[in-house]
């Protein structure tokens, strides 16, 4: 049983990606949207909420508001991973014997490869004690089950750039930029127009030659830091 809850917390993950080390990870899995999916084991239910999370402090309040919405669950463990590089990674058992909830669920996000994301396993006991090894199984397989139902989506490194020109070309450019399949991020509209997209390291190089040949020179090129996108 699943349930999804889309939100655009992507932007986020842009924002504190761009803080990344430049010689970090060229791409990375993360938790496509927000979700909870449902397993049962001897009668015990695992609901296991999963969600991107940008920041450590992201994490720890969805884990907060997870455990305001089942007040009468036996257990809430959660774990987390944040950095492309997973520099951040917590667990916590929430009252189940030590290293057979938390760390299970952060071990099947490391082994799943995903970043910048947090789950929480709500546990409903059904009467039937699972043994450690039966917890592990149980809170491990719960991640497992909710990143497939759920779904994961991949982030690659981009470079940030800002092109400027004036309104007589910007309509025809944009839509060129689109049609070459580069992801346009922002359009601000002044004095002139700025065209914020982002382009992968190896489109870095040829971009210059092939935009002042599309307004014949008059466009302004501004090259930013780096960040994490879907495209």
């Amino acid at each position: 049983m699943m349930q999804h809850d889309q939100h655009d917390q992507h932007d986020q993950h842009d924002q504190h990606a761009q803080q990344e080390r430049p010689d970090g990870p060229a791409a990375y899995l993360t938790v496509a949207a927000e979700g909870v999916h449902e397993t049962e084991v001897n009668r015990s239910r695992f609901l296991c909420a999963l969600a991107p999370a940008a920041t450590e402090a992201a994490a720890q309040e969805f884990i907060a508001r997870v455990r305001k919405q089942h007040p009468g669950a036996n257990h809430n463990c959660s774990a987390y991973v944040i950095g492309a590089d997973a520099s951040v990674q917590k667990a916590n058992d929430d009252g189940e014997p030590g290293g057979t909830a938390g760390v299970p669920m952060l071990q099947m996000l490391l082994r799943r490869e995903v970043r910048y994301a947090v789950a929480v396993v709500t546990r409903y006991f059904g009467g039937v004690k699972l043994g450690a090894g039966g917890l592990i199984r149980a809170y491990g397989g719960a991640v497992g089950e909710a990143l497939d139902a759920i779904g994961t989506v991949t982030r690659r490194r981009y470079r940030v750039v800002t092109v400027t020109v004036g309104h007589e070309r910007a309509g025809r450019l944009e839509n060129e930029l689109r049609a070459a399949g580069h992801q346009v991020r922002d359009v601000r509209y002044g004095a002139e127009v700025s065209i914020e997209l982002q382009l992968p390291d190896a489109d870095l190089a040829g971009f210059p030659g092939r935009l002042a040949d599309a307004t014949a020179g008059t466009a302004r090129l501004e090259v930013g830091g780096e960040a994490f996108g879907t495209g």
